[in-house]
């Protein structure tokens, strides 16, 4: 059977095997420690999972619209507003099964063969590969490590050909948690708007940012800019709901009707639990999200501190999500290895330490280390990691 060529294009995972092996130690019997984890290590709040099975007890589980709740669209409008003073209507909103969803279903109306995507590398994933499913081509543009891995001006404008439909904007990123501020922000925004590309802007992470920064959304800065921009959102990672799958876009009303109209023949719609459960997570107070913030604050601190400690390793310190992306060239190559993804693989074998090899995320020379588990965890994965090195460059 020959399979369709969109999926034979498909990259595969270059963390595959980290993950498989991580996975045979622990059957072993072994302890290891996974920093790989891309979601946070706290259940959804009580409020929400009663919220949820109060919807199950009153029978709320049969079809809903298409584009989600009328409910829940309301409540993500009163979000937008009471956040970024952002008004949209409920036809330019849909509720879709997680952002990656919503990220998908958008390049698969938005892409036609050969348009190109800007995706600023460090970059999530799945971003180069949806844009391949849809049969458009990602156009991976180095944001350098010395400007804090964000993307400049100047680059996009070199980037953009008579091909150019879209930019990606990770704010704050994963991999790397670096923000953009307002005024990178808007001189980014006046190139797309000069050569009319579509801004998509994930916003996945926005409640997580430490510190004195705010959040910051480039639909916010301007009319013109708004026009131009999809935003990407969901409770996953704010109100730790991953497994719920709940995720929106907003933006113009022509793409969210045809993203409506392809998940009517895709999925039909989210499913309704998980709408009521989003809706309660928007309706009620931010305290049980700030108390994971704060967690989170005090994690990225003393994390920070122990990684930038080791031997050969610097590393940008992020501003929000939760996650380090070191740079460990120098240690890899001081132990023997001249490929970082070949010293994560030795550091699991033998200290049992997973991390996530960055050339998946477009950085080879980094590694993704997640902060979403214990201070007791991430203490002693930095003590494995110092023994690792310190051992092999000596030998």
């Amino acid at each position: 059977m020959e399979l369709a060529d969109r999926v034979q294009s498909l990259t595969p995972s270059s963390t595959l095997a980290i993950t498989a092996k991580a996975k045979a130690l622990k059957k072993e019997g072994h302890d290891v420690i996974g920093l790989a984890a891309g979601e946070p290590d706290f259940n959804t709040p009580e409020h929400i999972l009663t919220a949820a099975k109060q919807a199950m007890d009153e029978g709320k589980t049969k079809y809903t619209p298409s584009g989600g709740l009328p409910e829940l669209k309301h409540t993500i409008q009163a979000k937008f507003k009471r956040d970024q003073n952002l008004d949209y209507n409920e036809n330019e909103i849909i509720v879709t099964i997680g952002a990656k969803h919503a990220l998908f279903t958008l390049f698969q109306v938005l892409l036609n063969p050969g348009d190109e995507v800007i995706v600023p590398a460090p970059f999530w994933v799945s971003y180069p590969e949806q844009v391949k499913l849809a049969q458009g081509k990602p156009v991976i543009v180095e944001a350098k490590e010395q400007n804090d891995f964000k993307l400049t001006p100047e680059q996009v404008e070199e980037a953009v050909t008579d091909k150019t439909k879209a930019l990606i904007i990770n704010s704050p990123s994963n991999p790397t948690g670096v923000i953009y501020t307002k005024d990178e922000l808007k001189a980014i925004g006046e190139v797309c708007l000069k050569h009319n590309i579509t801004i998509v802007s994930d916003e996945i992470y926005e409640k997580l940012i430490y510190g004195n920064e705010e959040h910051t959304s480039i639909a916010q800065l301007s009319e013109t800019l708004k026009e131009a921009t999809i935003i990407i959102n969901g409770v996953s990672k704010s109100h730790s709901m991953t497994g719920w799958r709940i995720g929106y876009a907003a933006g113009n009303e022509t793409l969210i009707k045809a993203m409506t109209n392809l998940a009517s023949h895709s999925t039909s719609n989210p499913a309704s639990i998980s709408q009521y459960a989003a809706l309660e997570a928007y309706s009620a107070s931010e305290e049980e999200v700030n108390k994971m913030k704060n967690a989170f604050a005090e994690r990225l601190n003393k994390l920070y501190n122990w990684v930038t400690e080791l031997p050969g390793v610097s590393c940008v310190k992020p501003r929000g999500a939760f996650y380090l992306f070191p740079n460990v060239k120098e240690a890899a190559n001081a132990c023997g290895y001249d490929e970082v993804f070949d010293w994560v693989e030795a550091l699991l074998e033998e200290e049992k330490v997973a991390l996530v090899p960055g050339s998946g995320f477009g950085a080879p020379d980094n590694v993704r280390l997640s902060y979403a588990t214990s201070l007791d965890q991430l203490e002693e994965a930095a003590k494995r990691i110092k023994r690792f090195i310190e051992k092999h460059q000596t030998a």
